[in-house]
């Protein structure tokens, strides 16, 4: 392969690679899902008010991963703690 040939492939090859590397995708956070003990250290409540508050639609719900574990979307825990804040 003669030299001008090798740089035209080069050069064609380059700069694909140049632009993709130009090009910034944002991709939002996943929710971050936050355990019981943060919660409570969170909102300021025990474990027995938050499960009555959530019983009487008060609170955000927990979500259950499984039989002994239960996780709050951090994003809800923020909603609340602003609107308690407003009142």
């Amino acid at each position: 392969m003669s030299r001008v040939v090798a740089r035209r492939v080069a050069e064609s090859v380059a700069e694909p690679v140049a632009e993709a590397s130009e090009t910034v995708i944002a991709v939002p956070a996943p929710p971050r899902l936050i355990r019981l003990p943060e919660v409570i250290a969170r909102v300021g409540l025990k474990r027995s008010s938050i499960y009555q508050r959530m019983a009487e639609g008060r609170f955000p719900k927990g979500r259950s991963l499984g039989l002994p574990c239960v996780v709050w979307v951090e994003a809800e825990i923020d909603v609340w703690i602003a609107a308690v804040v407003q009142r």
